[in-house]
């Protein structure tokens, strides 16, 4: 059911004809077909621009097709602006997909070598642990034919309501199974085409060869999933087979509106079954403006949110505005846990066990890291609890692992050991004393610290890390002239990037910002000016390396630039240096006042983007970009 298209790409965009003249790499079949579905069927109607944020900005799905151009910028990273959330699909008055086509553009550009962006990475990594040794357990009862998938996010955030969800389908089906592993549903958004076929049909493949035909799931976009690849694997919701409460409708404990999630939104017997349950718990419901098949995207949909905040920011914001100030009841865990926000958020299985509390807001509800530790204790519960006949921990991966990983950690290890010991062998434990090597820096005169002002000043160009240059600062120069010493290479630093894009490099540094944060940078720093810079010094929503080029392809001028980099670095930097000037008595078991300052002021600094968040989340507030 899955299609893995492989083409030769080591022209990457261009081939070669047999006449040896080059020419541009044919579109994959599947999206020139979508395309000229498209740019016929589509009638410019405008319906789907009133209802998404996205069609919004880059015009109807009719318009995007007619000027779709594989190899420019634009073509390439529109796409994954896009939620893939199908309200466009739902509301198509002529039966399109809209959905169909973006995703199929998505694989086009990784195709091309042009859909990997760093603000995918955390969630690409998030998916891989999932599908891990370490995270995943297959369980098979004797005589089991259906199994339980939780998914990635119940199991993590709320791993009792997976447990005891389990034992309530079990008293049902006594062979009950449990599968603790992720559906691959964020490689497959990402149009990580091979990568999302192998792994899914290889675990397709091995429930199959153990006698599973059914899978019961709690993840709306895990339901998707097996719904569109799962073959002769036959896919419910929870919801659709657990028993109904029977309490009188509003014997509960107040009033709830609800959220459908995305990834249900044409499956009406689930939506359905959600409602009963509700009801039969007691609780009033009401359907918001936007429900079922034309529920709205909590935001979260395709990875949207890494690359496109601003976007994603709008989808958050239309939905809190049909909540109002109601409690939200919705089935999915990303989506509870993204609505939750904006405004009061419950997941359904909460409400079902503990309806009191969960209105209340009280219900537990756990986040990273601890969601990781998490799995691993459901995992071993699982191991310990259920009695198998079949069991195994995944180890099949897509692609090779890297090889050499554990044997570089045991190096620098080896490398650290070695260099503590000669410190030792050699006496220069003396200059862990504070004020025997500052001596021995002064002996230098302006030499150390113009040395160093000229290290970090290159640093940033070299795409060198700066902390552990201002870390050093600390230690070597003390509170006052390590901030003095710092801060004036750190924004020399920022300068020399920032004029090495406008006027050198500047075809290098387009190539490496592709994603279209770096767009918003431009078009942000066209309305607001400094303010931007202010905004990103402060906020660290960019890399602070490429940050800087970035700014040097930009209309800002250069004094701006300069003056408020200093300023917005400052308190940062002072923080970090504060602290690091007192390490060494860290190191000889001493805690000084002014190592307690230092931390106290690193967190105040780590603070500030979370500080900013809750500003605009209760005031409304936007980001400058």
């Amino acid at each position: 059911m899955i299609s893995l298209n492989i083409m030769s790409d080591s022209l990457k965009n261009r081939s070669v004809n047999e006449a040896g003249t080059i020419t541009p790499r044919p579109v994959r079949p599947a999206l020139r077909e979508l395309l000229a579905g498209m740019a016929e069927g589509c009638t410019d109607c405008g319906l789907c621009l009133e209802e998404c944020g996205f069609l919004e900005k880059c015009g109807t799905p009719g318009e995007i097709a007619r000027r779709y151009d594989p190899a420019s910028k634009e073509s390439r990273v529109l796409p994954f602006e896009c939620s893939l959330c199908s309200l466009c699909d739902a509301v198509c008055p002529v039966g399109m997909s809209p959905r169909t086509l973006f995703l199929e553009m998505r694989r086009e550009s990784v195709d091309r070598g042009n859909g990997s962006f760093p603000e995918h990475d955390d969630l690409l990594a998030y998916e891989s642990q999932g599908m891990s040794r370490w995270f995943t357990w297959y369980g098979l009862p004797e005589g089991c034919r259906t199994v339980f998938f939780p998914g990635c996010a119940l199991p993590g955030t709320r791993p009792e309501r997976t447990r005891e969800l389990f034992e309530t389908l079990r008293e049902g089906d006594p062979s009950l199974g449990i599968v603790l592993d992720c559906c691959g549903r964020i490689s497959h958004d990402l149009g990580r085409e091979v990568a999302f076929a192998a792994m899914f049909l290889e675990m397709r493949g091995w429930l199959l060869a153990h006698g599973v035909r059914e899978v019961l799931v709690a993840c709306p976009n895990c339901h998707d999933m097996f719904r569109k690849y799962g073959g002769d694997l036959a896919v419910r919701t929870v919801y659709e087979v657990l028993p109904v409460g029977d309490k009188p409708a509003g014997s509960g404990c107040g009033d709830v509106i609800i959220h459908d999630p995305c990834g249900i939104r044409f499956h009406e017997a689930a939506q359905d079954a959600v409602r009963r349950l509700i009801a039969g718990a007691g609780v009033r419901s009401a359907d918001m403006e936007h429900a079922r098949e034309r529920t709205m995207c909590c935001g979260n949909g395709a990875g949207v949110d890494c690359l496109s905040p601003d976007l994603s920011g709008r989808w958050s914001g239309r939905v809190a505005a049909e909540i109002g100030k109601r409690t939200v009841v919705t089935y999915c865990a990303g989506c509870a846990n993204r609505l939750g926000d904006r405004s009061p958020a419950v997941h359904l299985l909460d409400v079902l066990r503990e309806p009191e509390p969960a209105l209340a807001g009280k219900s537990r509800v756990a986040k990273a890291p601890f969601t990781y530790w998490n799995r691993l204790r459901l995992k071993s519960r699982f191991r310990k609890e259920l009695p198998v006949a079949a069991s195994r921990e995944r180890t099949f991966r897509a692609a090779p692992e890297k090889k050499g990983g554990w044997a570089l950690r045991l190096l620098i290890l080896a490398a650290l050991v070695g260099a503590i010991a000669a410190v030792r062998l050699t006496g220069a434990t003396r200059y862990l004393d504070q004020d025997a090597l500052r001596g021995l820096i002064a002996g230098y005169g302006m030499l150390a610290p113009v040395l160093y002002m000229l290290i970090y000043t290159l640093a940033p160009t070299l795409l060198l890390p700066g902390l552990p240059l201002t870390i050093a600062g600390g230690i070597l120069f003390g509170p006052f002239w390590g901030v003095v010493y710092t801060i004036t290479g750190a924004t020399a630093g920022a300068c020399f990037a920032f004029l090495v894009a406008r006027y050198l490099a500047r075809d290098w540094v387009e190539k490496k910002l592709k994603s279209p944060r770096w767009r918003r940078l431009d078009e942000g720093v066209e309305r607001h000016g400094w303010k931007v810079v202010a905004f990103t010094r402060l906020i660290p929503l960019f890399p602070f390396n490429l940050l800087n080029y970035a700014f040097g392809l930009t209309k800002i001028r250069f004094w701006p630039y300069a003056v408020t980099t200093f300023l917005c670095m400052l308190p940062a930097c002072i923080a970090y240096i504060v602290f690091s000037s007192s390490l060494l008595d860290l190191i000889r078991g001493k805690v000084s006042a002014g190592l307690l300052i230092g931390i106290g002021l690193i967190v105040l600094v780590s603070l500030i983007p979370l500080f900013w968040r809750r500003w605009r989340a209760g005031r409304g507030g936007e980001d400058p970009l």
